[in-house]
């Protein structure tokens, strides 16, 4: 039952976006300065705050960060080699191989685990989700230069690095980790300060995120993004869970981590995929169709491991 007070609320939201951009309440030149507001202010405000006030060595469990680290890896893996398998058009491939394990960890991922874990457990999602968003975008950028037929040079090593290192959800992390670490204390009025921002991420992201699906775009490229809704949102998570069974960890280590892989596509998919020469187009709908999709396989996930965790 808490599965699904917590999760029809969130996905209602999204609707509302969805509804509100038919509408008109939220113009196109709406959605661009407040995604910047969310992506560069609120949501690493909400980040910093939850790791900065929990205890970083009760918090960290180095397994879970690995297996995670690993479940996310094996993924990227599993759908290049199906790219090859159904021999896939290059610019179709890299963006199915994105879209199957770059997962929206910011917008929905830490607000799911806010609202049905609260902030203690969103401290150790946040800790995880930096680590995450650097593989995720690191492995990102790798399938979508190897399937780029343009012919047009990519910038190397070192400034993506750069561009990772300057990401303000990862910089929000890692302040976090470290005042959390160093157990630095923080004056009241910062640290409030901090929440009021923070507290406009939850709520924004998801109206962003209904505001920017796309229906059309889902029916034109229908089986492709199906296949790639399977993998991030069935085998990704499945991949996870069995290691975190097999190693023997307690749901309570384990479920904020689950939640970071079971999020749908990164709205983010479609900026990559547009800038590397990847189908633009296929991404916007693999992130309209998992996001839709997820309002299920979110309850789906957690009420089995809460029903498996108590048999």
């Amino acid at each position: 039952m808490e599965v699904i007070i917590t999760i029809i609320p969130i996905f209602f939201i999204i609707i509302l976006g969805w509804v509100a951009r038919k509408k008109g309440f939220i113009t196109a030149e709406f959605l661009v300065p407040a995604n910047k507001l969310v992506y560069y202010l609120s949501i690493p405000a909400m980040i910093f705050s939850a790791i900065a006030k929990s205890s970083f060595h009760e918090q960290f469990v180095g397994m879970v960060l690995f297996l995670t680290l690993l479940a996310a890896a094996g993924i990227y893996a599993t759908a290049y080699l199906a790219t090859r398998l159904f021999t896939m058009d290059p610019a179709r491939a890299g963006a199915f191989i994105q879209s199957s394990g770059h997962g929206n960890v910011g917008y929905i991922g830490l607000p799911i685990a806010f609202y049905y874990l609260g902030e203690t457990a969103l401290g150790k999602a946040g800790i995880i989700a930096g680590f995450l968003m650097i593989l995720q975008n690191l492995l990102s950028v790798v399938a979508l230069q190897l399937h780029d037929t343009s012919g047009k040079r990519h910038p190397g090593v070192k400034p993506l690095l750069l561009k990772l290192v300057g990401n303000p959800v990862i910089i929000g992390a890692m302040a976090g980790i470290l005042v959390s670490a160093l157990e630095i204390p923080l004056p009241r009025v910062i640290g409030r300060s901090i929440d009021i921002l923070g507290g406009l991420a939850p709520p924004m992201a998801l109206l962003l995120i209904g505001a920017s699906l796309s229906l059309q775009l889902m029916r034109e490229y229908l089986r492709p993004t199906l296949g790639a809704v399977v993998f991030k949102l069935l085998l990704l998570p499945a991949g996870g869970l069995l290691l975190f069974n097999l190693v023997g960890l307690g749901m309570e280590d384990y479920l904020p981590a689950l939640i970071l892989l079971c999020t749908p596509t990164a709205t983010i998919s479609y900026v990559m995929a547009k800038e590397m020469h990847g189908d633009a187009d296929f991404a916007v709908a693999t992130i309209s169709a998992s996001t839709l999709f997820s309002s299920i396989t979110f309850m789906l996930w957690l009420a089995g491991v809460s029903y498996y965790c108590k048999v």
